[in-house]
């Protein structure tokens, strides 16, 4: 099967979900693994949160 959009992925990806159940398992170990290493990442800033996230985006040139 060609995919030609994102719609087709999706199908792809649930008809291999029926099939194969442990890939959901994966999929929210993945998912979970971010938000905790968000979590973390954020929980860094501490209280002064928007101020060091301005200073850290201005580091990496991402604002000005």
């Amino acid at each position: 099967m060609a995919l030609k959009n994102d719609l087709d992925f999706v199908e792809l990806y649930a008809n291999k979900l029926k099939k194969d159940n442990s890939l959901f398992s994966q999929q929210k170990m993945l998912i979970e693994s971010q938000i905790k290493s968000s979590r973390s990442f954020f929980n860094n800033f501490g209280k002064e949160f928007k101020k060091k996230a301005r200073e850290y985006l201005r580091k990496r040139g991402l604002i000005k």
